[in-house]
C-alpha cells in the first residue's frame, strides 16, 4: 500500500480550497487516474510546505526497504503542468511513463512539487512567475532537508522549471550539488515558440492565467514533432491536470517573453548537464551553446538528443534522456595521482 504523509506529521486528504467539495472531488478524480499502474516496490509519500498564504504540495517516491543515504533527486516542472502530473504520469494500457519510478528503481530518492497555482498546490490566481517558483523551491528544499538530511540535492529542471532551478541556484548556490537543465531557454532569440509568446504579450498581461483544455496539452506535444510521443500521453496528462483545475498561470510564459535572459551562467558553479532535444522550438542550439560556453565549471556536459521534442522525458525515446542524466548524476568524483 502506498504511504501518504503530511509534512506536518498527520495523514490528510487535501482539497485545493479547504471546505470545497468540488475541489476535493477533483483531487479524488486525479488520484484515481494517477493510481493506475502503481508499483508495489515503490513507496509514494505526500508532503506539504507553506509559503505565506500558499500551501505547496510536495511528492516523493523511493524503493520500498531502501536504506538511508540514497542520492536525493529533485525534479522541477515547467510552465503548463504540475510536478506529479508530468513526472509521475500513469498512461492506461501503455508502458510506464513515470520518470520518478525509473529513477527510484535505480536507487534515487526522488522528489518533485507542484508550484503555486499548479496541481494540488494552492491556486491563488496570481501569475506564479519564475521568481515565485524559486521561492517555492526554497520552501520545498527545507522539507527535503528535514526528511532526508540532505541540504544540497541533485536537481533537474524542465523548460521553465530549468529557469526556476537556475534562479534558485543564483540565490542559494550551495543548495544544489549537480544541476540538469533540460529544454532550457537562454535569451529565446530566434526560437519559434518564444517568438510566438512575444507576439502574444498583451494577452498574457491581460490576465494572470490562461484556460486549459485537452487541446492545450495535445498542442504542447505536437508543436515541435508529434511523431516523438505516444498520442495517449497528452490525453492522459490532460485527464490528470484537468481533474485538478482548468486554468494555468501565465507568469512563466510572460517572463520567457519579456524578461530573458533570467539565469546568469556565471552563477552556476556546480557541475551542470544541459540536455537539448533535436526538435525543440523553445531555444536555438546556438543560443544554448553560448550559455554553455559561459558556465564556469569544467565539469559540464552538453547532450544533443535525437528522437525527442521539448518535453523529452515523456516522449517515446525518453530513455535516451534518462541515460544521459544517469551517467551525469552517478559520475565518480575526480581522482588525483599521488593522493593518499
Amino acid at each position: 500500500m502506498l504511504t501518504r504523509r503530511d509534512s506536518f506529521g498527520a495523514a490528510a486528504a487535501f482539497a485545493l480550497l479547504p471546505g470545497s467539495a468540488v475541489e476535493a472531488a477533483s483531487t479524488a478524480a486525479a488520484d484515481a487516474v494517477s493510481s493506475i499502474g502503481a508499483r508495489a516496490d515503490i513507496i509514494a509519500e505526500d508532503h506539504w510546505a507553506t509559503k505565506g498564504d500558499v500551501r505547496l504540495y510536495i511528492y516523493r517516491k523511493r524503493l520500498r526497504g531502501a536504506r538511508s543515504g540514497q542520492p536525493v533527486l529533485f525534479l522541477v516542472h515547467g510552465s503548463s503542468f504540475s510536478g506529479r502530473g508530468g513526472f509521475d504520469l500513469q498512461v492506461p494500457d501503455a508502458a510506464d511513463h513515470s520518470m520518478m519510478n525509473w529513477f527510484a528503481q535505480r536507487g534515487f530518492d526522488v522528489w518533485t512539487m507542484d508550484h503555486e497555482g499548479y496541481g494540488r498546490s494552492t491556486r491563488t490566481g496570481r501569475l506564479s512567475d519564475i521568481a515565485s517558483g524559486a521561492d517555492d523551491l526554497a520552501a520545498a528544499f527545507a522539507v527535503v532537508e528535514r526528511e532526508t538530511g540532505v541540504r544540497a540535492p541533485l536537481v533537474y529542471g524542465q523548460s521553465s522549471g530549468a529557469l526556476r532551478a537556475g534562479l534558485f541556484v543564483m540565490r542559494e548556490p550551495r543548495r544544489v550539488e549537480r544541476l540538469i537543465l533540460d529544454g532550457f531557454t537562454h535569451t529565446g532569440n530566434g526560437a519559434p515558440e518564444i517568438l510566438r509568446r512575444r507576439a502574444n504579450v498583451a494577452a498574457l498581461r491581460a490576465t494572470p492565467h490562461r484556460p486549459a483544455t485537452e487541446a492545450t496539452y495535445v498542442n504542447i506535444f505536437s508543436r515541435d514533432d508529434p511523431t516523438t510521443v505516444d498520442p495517449a500521453v497528452p490525453r492522459a496528462l490532460a485527464r490528470y491536470e484537468l481533474a485538478l483545475g482548468d486554468r494555468i498561470p501565465n507568469g512563466a510564459y510572460l517572463d520567457m517573453a519579456t524578461r530573458m535572459p533570467i539565469v546568469d551562467p556565471a552563477s552556476l558553479t556546480m557541475p551542470v548537464l544541459m540536455t537539448r532535444a533535436v526538435h525543440d522550438g523553445n531555444a536555438t542550439e546556438a543560443d544554448l551553446l553560448e550559455f554553455f560556453g559561459k558556465l564556469p565549471s569544467r565539469d559540464r556536459q552538453f547532450a544533443i538528443i535525437d528522437g525527442v521534442a521539448h518535453v523529452a522525458v515523456l516522449g517515446i525515446n525518453r530513455f535516451r534522456v534518462f541515460h544521459a542524466m544517469l551517467g551525469f548524476l552517478t559520475a565518480p568524483d575526480l581522482g588525483f595521482a599521488g593522493k593518499d
